[in-house]
């Protein structure tokens, strides 16, 4: 049975779960988040925003006071808290008439964020991986040696997710059993949209090639010995990745995503979708722009969602989106991959099992439900359950450990 709404709005109501789920890692606490967003009206999107910015202020005022009397401890947890709450209200401003604020509240998130790498207990390498004619920021984390089994993870991020969130749904649960992971920010992710101004591009072979190598070729790194997670539209960016960069150990799609542009096609009138498919774009940008004048929220989060594909008309967008497609080179895929698939996904219903019968050989399908409270993308309440599965079956996916290093 599905748990009770925390908001009547769906969007808000799963931001929210989101972020209670991430109290299992410390970057969040309940009673604060629940005490924020409540009486928050759901046409009122300026009090959205303002709740989540200020919750992140109070985290971080709490940190500084931590700070200035040697509570370290406390300082990481509140710096963690403060980078959540500042991600979501980034992601809040798409709703915003005006969006003056996206980049000081990006640059608290970000702040609030190498301040809790800075006090997290853990080893930290800071990184920049070569890619193309630039670099991607990275940050590798070492688990306590006395519990290292000398793999290495690399998280993926998802096409919004903020770092804390990352950190949540993957990373500090992977070094408490041991993993070396790698956490980076890809094209058109985090600070390379909102600092580098670099987009998404469909084939992460090109991105995830670069990664493998660098970490490969660090002392200590074993080779044989890496993996890689991907969380929410990474679904689609690691398998594509694994269709042609086959030297990963193992993989895990939280879920599977198999074509990105039907989250973005299921929200559209049928006879806006005929307009496409009839190649009719011109027809589509006029009936869209008509429609959009109708409705500012919906053209506002269009922008925001648009922004990071580096395009500009309508159909320009679908079409861009379009490519980020899986049916024609999943059957390629040689790494042994873990795709998690829970009851009530919202934006890619029916695509973890779809991604499985593309990649039967190397596939394993495993369901979340409502009954385990782990339903909607991404299992958002049930991330201890969710890392229970996930790394018992990567730890036995893994080589044995090299004695060599």
């Amino acid at each position: 049975m599905k748990s009770p709404a925390f908001s009547r709005a769906s969007d808000r109501d799963y931001e929210i779960r989101c972020v209670i789920g991430a109290s299992v890692e410390r970057a969040a606490d309940v009673g604060e988040v629940l005490a924020a967003v409540t009486g928050v009206k759901a046409s009122d999107h300026e009090a959205w925003f303002l709740a989540w910015h200020g919750l992140g202020d109070r985290a971080s005022q709490i940190a500084r006071h931590a700070d200035q009397n040697g509570h370290s401890v406390s300082a990481a947890e509140a710096w963690l808290r403060a980078s959540t709450y500042f991600g979501v209200a980034v992601n809040a401003i798409s709703a915003l008439a005006d969006t003056s604020q996206l980049a000081p509240t990006f640059a608290k998130q970000l702040q609030a964020w190498e301040s809790f790498v800075a006090r997290c207990g853990h080893q930290v390498a800071h990184l920049q991986i070569p890619y193309e004619s630039t670099t991607l920021p990275g940050w590798l984390f070492e688990p306590e040696p006395s519990i290292s089994n000398g793999a290495t993870l690399v998280a993926v991020n998802g096409s919004d997710g903020s770092h804390a969130s990352v950190w949540a749904s993957c990373t500090a649960a992977a070094l408490r059993r041991g993993y070396r992971v790698l956490m980076f920010d890809g094209p058109g992710q985090q600070s390379m949209l909102f600092d580098a101004a670099t987009t998404f591009r469909p084939d992460w072979e090109h991105v995830l090639t670069p990664v493998y190598e660098m970490l490969s070729a660090r002392q200590g790194v074993q080779p044989e010995r890496i993996g890689v997670y991907g969380i929410s539209q990474a679904g689609y960016w690691v398998p594509r990745a694994l269709a042609f960069e086959h030297r990963f150990a193992a993989a895990i799609v939280d879920p599977g995503v198999v074509s990105v542009a039907d989250s973005w096609l299921k929200h559209l009138p049928a006879h806006l979708v005929r307009l496409l498919e009839a190649g009719r774009d011109e027809k589509f940008d006029q009936e869209m722009t008509i429609g959009m004048r109708f409705s500012a929220d919906t053209a506002r989060t269009w922008r925001f969602r648009a922004r990071p594909y580096g395009t500009s008309g309508y159909a320009e967008t679908i079409r861009a989106v379009q490519t980020y497609d899986l049916t024609e080179v999943a059957g390629q895929i040689r790494t042994p991959l873990l795709i998690t698939s829970p009851e009530g996904e919202q934006f890619w219903p029916g695509q973890s099992a779809r991604l499985a019968e593309l990649a039967p050989a190397v596939s394993t399908l495993i369901d979340f439900t409502a009954d385990e409270g782990a339903d909607q993308h991404c299992q958002p309440l049930a991330r201890t359950l969710t890392a229970q599965r996930m790394f018992d079956w990567l730890d036995e996916q893994m080589p044995a450990r090299d004695s060599r290093y």
